[in-house]
């Protein structure tokens, strides 16, 4: 049976191609044509549909696993609701109910602040951010759907790898990093972050949730200075960031993730068990 990937960008689409060279059978959604022809020359068998609007979800192809990583792009109309929430709902209910296995990413910001404490599975969840909050309540309605019983649910700390470090630009240019300097930063390379649901898929009995990081992590302040250290660039200054703005909520979400279920349970060999490892491999490139 297909493999169907609600989300096919940055996450989801490393995961199709992971899934096609082992031979399985992908579709994927997208809203956007000129993505769709992208897919089909992969390989991938492009559906386009909105999740935010249910009438194009109709005739969905039965598929043994579903992933579902949209991430909301505030240059889209909808609102972060309407697409975390909304589209997840819609998308549960436009599903076959003959799905074997859902796995939906979600992120640890479903958690919130700690203030730099160690957090597992079983923390309770009290987000602040709107980010959070809607992950959260987008979670909570997989758990009160029918195909909540076969659903999987993976927190996923920062991913990060080619093409995507942040601040990368601003350490390159000796510009200040408008970050919190001392709070901590959790991390999973973009590889790593494929194996876990791949593992998920074949291992995990649902339904279950599980945190996703390298388990190391690190104070922003280390982890820029590692990316300039790799660069040859001068250590990173610091500025507040302004109110408001995404590197200021940051502060709100300052917790420490332990990933030990995930390597017990799921038996995960990461192969980028810290930044440094990470940020080697690709910057040495």
């Amino acid at each position: 049976m297909t493999r169907l990937v609600f989300g096919c960008g940055y996450l989801g689409c490393r995961v199709a191609l992971a899934w096609l060279a082992d031979g399985r059978q992908v579709a994927a959604v997208t809203r956007n044509a000129g993505r769709a022809e992208k897919l089909a020359r992969a390989g991938i068998e492009p559906i386009v549909a909105d999740v935010t609007r249910p009438e194009t979800l109709a005739g969905l192809p039965p598929a043994e696993t579903v992933l579902y990583s949209i991430a909301y792009d505030p240059r889209s109309a909808p609102s972060r609701r309407a697409v975390t929430v909304g589209g997840l709902q819609n998308v549960l209910d436009a599903l076959d109910r003959q799905t074997g296995r859902l796995i939906y990413a979600s992120s640890t910001g479903v958690i919130g602040d700690r203030r730099g404490d160690w957090v597992d599975e079983a923390a309770e969840c009290r987000p602040v951010r709107e980010a959070g909050r809607f992950g959260l309540e987008a979670e909570e309605r997989l758990r009160g759907h029918p195909l909540g019983s076969r659903a999987i649910i993976i927190r996923l700390a920062g991913l990060y790898g080619p093409g995507r470090i942040p601040k990368l630009a601003d350490v390159k240019a000796g510009r200040p990093v408008a970050a919190p300097a001392d709070s901590f930063l959790n991390l999973i390379h973009v590889d790593d972050a494929v194996r876990v649901i791949l593992a998920a898929e074949s291992k995990a009995a649902a339904p279950r949730t599980y945190l996703a990081s390298d388990g190391s992590p690190t104070t922003r302040r280390d982890f820029y200075r590692q990316i300039a250290r790799l660069l040859g660039a001068a250590p990173p200054r610091f500025s507040a960031p302004e109110p408001g703005s995404r590197a200021a909520a940051a502060i709100l979400g300052n917790k420490r993730i332990s990933n030990r279920r995930m390597l017990e349970e799921l038996g995960v060999e990461l192969r980028f068990p810290s930044f440094r490892e990470g940020l080697a491999a690709i910057l040495g490139e």
